[in-house]
C-alpha cells in the first residue's frame, strides 16, 4: 500500500566515553536511560539499582532499541543525526551510522538485522541494515513519531501523527502492508504477540485498544481524572499520558500519566486498571525488566528514574540520572 508523503563510520574514541573498564558478568541486568537534554545515556545496575556509569553519545540522545539477544543497544542521536551501536557487555560505542535527518524512537527486529528510525521532521521512515551498516530503504510517512518491533523479523510498525494511524512495514519488500487508524495523533504504542495494539493519543488521558489483524480500533480506556499537565518535556497539556510497556507475558499494560505523577497497571484479561503507583515528577517513558519483576519509569521533570516492584506495586528505588530522561530499556547481558 502507498502512504502519502507530506512534502518532503565508525567512531568511538572521539565521543569521549566515560565508562568503566570492567566487563559485565554474564547474566547481569542493566537499565539504560537516555538523557534527552544532555549528551549521554545513564547505565543503572538492574539488580542493585545504582548508577554504574554513563555513555557519552552526543547531544540530544533520543531513542533506544535492542535485538532479543540483548548483546547490542541502538541509540538515536539528534545532534549528529546518527544511530549509535553499543556493545552492552562493555558499554562501548562500536559504530556510528549516519542518518538523513533528526531521529525519533527506533525499533529493532529480534535478530538485530534491521532497525527502523522515524524522521519526524523529514516525513520519512529510514530502514537501517546493520549487516551493511547503512540505510537500505526510505519510506515516506507524514510526521512519523515512533516505531515498534512486531516480535518477528519480517515486519515492523511505525506511527504517523498526520494520518492518525499506525502502519505495518513489510521488511521483505520494504513497502507498507497495513494501516490501523486510531482516531487521533498516536503517541507511544505497543503490540502484543497475538496482534493486540495499545496506543496513547494526543489530548487523551488514557489509551486506545486496536486489533492488528482486523486493522481497526476496538475501544478507548480512560484513566482516572487528572489535572492539566504542566510538563514541558512532552508538549504540556496536549500530552497528559506518554508511556506504555507490556510485561513479558503480555498480561499487564503499564501506563504513565504525566498529568498526575502516577503510573497505572491495566490488567489485559479483565480490561481494568488494577493498580496505581506514585512516582517522580512528570513520568514520561516506561519499561519492564525481561524477567517481569520490575517496572522502570523515567521522570522527565525530576531528572530521576523510579523502580517499581511489580508484585508489591511499590516504588522501591529512585535513581538520579541526567537532564530530562525519556526513553529507557532493560537489557540482560548474555
Amino acid at each position: 500500500m502507498d502512504v502519502p508523503h507530506s512534502g518532503y563510520r565508525s567512531c568511538c574514541a572521539a565521543l569521549g566515553l566515560f565508562i568503566a573498564s570492567t566487563v559485565a558478568a554474564p547474566g547481569a541486568s542493566k537499565l539504560y536511560v537516555t538523557n534527552s537534554r544532555g549528551d549521554d545515556i545513564t547505565v543503572i545496575d538492574g539488580t542493585a539499582f545504582k548508577t554504574i556509569h554513563g555513555i557519552k553519545v552526543g547531544e540530544n540522545v533520543h531513542g533506544l532499541c535492542t535485538p532479543s539477544a540483548g548483546d547490542r543497544l541502538f541509540a538515536t542521536v539528534e545532534s549528529d543525526k546518527s544511530l549509535k551501536v553499543i556493545d552492552t557487555n562493555t558499554d562501548q560505542v562500536l559504530d556510528t551510522i549516519p542518518l538523513a535527518g533528526e531521529p525519533n524512537q527506533c525499533a529493532s527486529t529480534p535478530s538485530g538485522r534491521y532497525v527502523a528510525v522515524p524522521e519526524f521532521y523529514g516525513d520519512t521512515i529510514e530502514i537501517v541494515d546493520l549487516s551493511q551498516k547503512r540505510i537500505v530503504a526510505q519510506l515516506g510517512l507524514p510526521h512519523p513519531h515512533n516505531c515498534v518491533d512486531a516480535n518477528n523479523d519480517s515486519e515492523i510498525f511505525c506511527s504517523s501523527f498526520d494520518m492518525h494511524a499506525i502502519y505495518r512495514i513489510d521488511l521483505k519488500t520494504m513497502t507498507y502492508s497495513g494501516e490501523i487508524t486510531l482516531g487521533g495523533e498516536p503517541r507511544p504504542f505497543v503490540v502484543t504477540r497475538d496482534g493486540r495494539l495499545y496506543a496513547q493519543l494526543t489530548m487523551f488521558h488514557g489509551f486506545v485498544v486496536a486489533s492488528v489483524p482486523e486493522q481497526k480500533t476496538i475501544s478507548r480506556v480512560q484513566l482516572p481524572p487528572a489535572p492539566i499537565s504542566t510538563c514541558i518535556a512532552e508538549a504540556g497539556p496536549s500530552t497528559p499520558s506518554h508511556g506504555l510497556a507490556l510485561t513479558p507475558e503480555d498480561k499487564e499494560l503499564w501506563i504513565t500519566s504525566l498529568a498526575d505523577d502516577r503510573v497505572y497497571d491495566y490488567d489485559v484479561a479483565t480490561m481494568k486498571v488494577s493498580a496505581m503507583v506514585h512516582v517522580g515528577k512528570c513520568p514520561s517513558w516506561i519499561a519492564t525488566s525481561p524477567d517481569g519483576r520490575y517496572v522502570a519509569v523515567s521522570n522527565s521533570s525530576s531528572d530521576d528514574t523510579s523502580i517499581i516492584d511489580r508484585q508489591s506495586r511499590q516504588e522501591i528505588a529512585r535513581v538520579k540520572v541526567g537532564h530530562v530522561p525519556k526513553r529507557l530499556l532493560f537489557v540482560d547481558v548474555k
